[in-house]
Order: C-alpha cells, then sequence, then structure tokens
C-alpha cells in the first residue's frame, strides 16, 4: 500500500483550528483545578456510555424498574472507566499533545493538572469502575476487564498499529452496548451484536478518514494514520456500513413477522438516513468525534429522534 501524503495546510484549516482553539483557551484560563481536572476526564464523551441503553431498549425491559439501577451503573462505571483512560493517555501523550494545534489546550498538556495527580486519579477511576462492576454483577467485571484491558494495551502501544487501533477504538463501543445487556441479565441477539460491532467500525474508520482529510496523517499524535491511505479507509467505512445496514434491515424484517404493524420495517429509513447523513459529515472532514456529529448536526439528531419513536413503537406493540 502506498504511503499516504498529506495535503499542505491551508489558510482554511489554520482559521477552522483556531477558531475550535480560541473558545477552549479562553475557557482554560478561567478553570480552577478541580474543573481542570474534570475536563480532563472529557465529560462531553460521556454521551458514547448512552450505548448501554441498547440492548435494554431493543429488548422493550427499558422502562422497567428492575433495569433501571442495572443501566445507570452501567453508565456512570462506564463514565468513571473512560475517564482514567484518557487521563492516562493525556499523561502518556503530553509531549506530542504540545505540538498539536487544538490539543496542546488540553488540561495536561497545558499545565493546568499535574501528571502525578492525573495519574492517582486514572488509577482510582479504574479500581473503582471494577470493583463497582463486580457488585453490579460479576459478569459485568468480565466485561469491564476486557474493556480497560484492551483500552490500556491501545493507550501503551495499539494506537500506533495500523488495523489493529481500528478494532481496539470499535471494541470500546461494542463492549459498552455489552455492557448494558450483562448488567440486565437480558439475551443479546446475533443482530444486535452485528450492528454494534461493525457500526462502531463504520464510527471509527470514519473518524480516521475525516483526520486523515482534513490535517493530514503528519498532524494528529496517531502515528498510524501515516500507513493509512484514504482510500483504504474509504474501503473499511464503506465495507462496515454496508454489512451494518445489512443487518440491521435482516432484525428488522426477522422483528416484523412477529408484529402487526410495519414499525421496524419503517425504521429502517430513518436508520439509513441517518447513516447517511453521518457519512456526509465524515466526507466533508468535520468529524472530529462520533459524539461532536451527533450533538452537532439537528438533522441526524431529528433522524435518530424519529427512528427511536418507530422502535419504541414496534418494541411495546403500539
Amino acid at each position: 500500500m502506498h504511503q499516504y501524503q498529506p495535503p499542505k495546510r491551508t489558510a482554511a484549516t489554520t482559521t477552522l483550528l483556531r477558531a475550535n482553539a480560541e473558545p477552549l483557551l479562553e475557557r482554560r484560563q478561567q478553570r480552577s483545578l478541580p474543573l481542570a481536572l474534570l475536563a480532563a476526564g472529557r465529560p462531553r464523551q460521556w454521551v458514547k456510555n448512552l450505548l448501554v441503553l441498547a440492548a435494554p431498549l431493543a429488548a422493550g425491559r427499558v422502562g422497567e424498574s428492575w433495569t433501571l439501577w442495572p443501566i445507570l451503573a452501567a453508565f456512570l462505571i462506564f463514565c468513571a472507566a473512560a475517564s482514567g483512560i484518557y487521563l492516562l493517555n493525556d499523561v502518556l501523550d503530553i509531549a506530542e499533545d504540545r505540538r498539536h494545534p487544538v490539543k496542546h489546550m488540553r488540561p495536561i498538556a497545558a499545565g493546568e493538572v499535574p501528571p502525578r495527580l492525573a495519574l492517582a486519579v486514572s488509577a482510582g477511576l479504574l479500581v473503582g469502575a471494577l470493583g463497582a462492576a463486580f457488585a453490579v454483577r460479576p459478569l459485568l467485571l468480565a466485561v469491564m476487564g476486557v474493556y480497560v484491558g484492551v483500552q490500556l494495551l491501545y493507550t501503551l502501544s495499539l494506537k500506533h498499529e495500523p488495523v489493529l487501533d481500528l478494532a481496539s477504538v470499535a471494541s470500546g463501543f461494542l463492549l459498552r452496548a455489552i455492557a448494558g445487556g450483562v448488567a440486565t441479565g437480558i439475551a443479546l441477539s446475533q443482530w444486535f451484536l452485528l450492528v454494534a460491532a461493525f457500526g462502531s467500525l463504520f464510527m471509527v474508520a470514519g473518524k480516521r478518514y475525516s483526520e486523515i482529510s482534513s490535517l493530514g496523517s503528519d498532524s494528529g499524535t496517531r502515528r498510524a494514520l501515516q500507513n493509512y491511505s484514504a482510500t483504504y479507509l474509504r474501503f473499511v467505512w464503506m465495507l462496515a456500513a454496508g454489512i451494518t445496514v445489512t443487518a440491521y434491515s435482516l432484525w428488522a424484517l426477522d422483528a416484523q413477522r412477529r408484529a402487526d404493524m410495519p414499525w421496524e420495517s419503517l425504521s429502517i429509513v430513518p436508520f439509513v438516513l441517518g447513516l447517511l447523513r453521518y457519512a456526509l459529515d465524515v466526507d466533508r472532514g468535520e468529524a472530529g468525534a462520533p459524539e461532536d456529529i451527533v450533538l452537532g448536526d439537528r438533522t441526524l439528531q431529528v433522524l435518530g429522534g424519529v427512528w427511536l419513536v418507530l422502535v419504541a413503537c414496534g418494541i411495546w406493540q403500539v
């Protein structure tokens, strides 16, 4: 595979980076140590932990009282574990982050949070998350153990290994979805696992494609980008999207045979449109992270809401 030659940074790209960094700088100058430590845990990315709702929602159990505590516990456990990993990652990447046009504003790279304090808080969060997982359900501890182990390997080495870095990040999304089913004791269907797995790969490959298109392979902290071409990432992205749509459609059509109204079949429409809308944002090079797209695209939010209503109607047989 030929090595991707990154495009030169244009004036528009530089202006965009500065526009994104200036408000961060203003907030950074006003933050106390506790707020800086909270920001270093990246609470904005906690929205990804809502994936623990996926299995209970698909089974129609999300509104039942006996599932509320395990779901909330799984969500909070992943928030703690993910923040612990982010803190460790930022300590290890402090030198590279300081050379990055945007990441140098992160609290640890900017000197707002001492690295030793960040490491201590990281260790506390990870140990606490594993202990809480065992208290909820021993099997949830196994899922969290795999999550923490894979993320530690990613932080220490796999982030620089082509393909393995994609699989490592995608596994984080998949394990969140699995954790929701494990915490509540709900069985996971084969279609659910396929959608979760390849949907995760679709988002991760899309993020890498957006990075390499907008900034070039030498402008981020991931050396693995130097081994990717935009063409290869687009191939992975399209392959994952195709399998995700196929698996979801098969689930919807299978569920439809057990119901009177075609709610699940109708949900295929907003699901596919949402996937296409997400892909459009990625193709423009505007995607920094999946949560940025979801929180910043109103049309995608509307499609997601319509999809959720149709799925809920099918699950509860409205």
